[in-house]
């Protein structure tokens, strides 16, 4: 499994932003694909994950109403669409893949492979 996240950039507070993560070698059905971020100084966060193959997704509060997690499994991509963006949201942002179950699919732990990451940085 290899992952590719792009997408990222500067963008002032309130704006839009959308990630993209490439996924090549994501074939089993079991396979849950993640987005996390990390702020310098600060542990790697959950912030959406769905099923590679089903419709459910699962979002961290902080981003809950804000932050859209999709995919397009005939383009082997996930997206994170952000919207609504905070100074907050800064971070390194990266994709993941891994069979996480729903107890725990917010653990980065529970992923095996990893998109090398993109920076969000928001300005207030």
């Amino acid at each position: 499994v290899q992952l590719q996240a792009s997408g990222g950039g500067l963008v002032q507070a309130g704006g839009s932003l959308s990630l993209s993560c490439a996924a090549s070698g994501v074939t089993s059905s079991s396979y849950t694909m993640g987005w996390f971020r990390q702020a310098p100084g600060k542990a790697r966060e959950f912030v959406a994950a769905i099923k590679w193959h089903g419709t459910n997704t699962w979002s961290a509060d902080p981003v809950k109403g804000r932050f859209t997690i999709s995919r397009d499994r005939a383009k082997n991509t996930v997206y994170l669409q952000m919207n609504s963006l905070k100074p907050e949201d800064s971070a390194v942002y990266y994709c993941a893949a891994g069979r996480a179950i729903l107890s725990t699919l917010r653990l980065a732990e529970a992923y095996n492979y990893w998109g090398q990451g993109t920076q969000v940085t928001v300005s207030s």
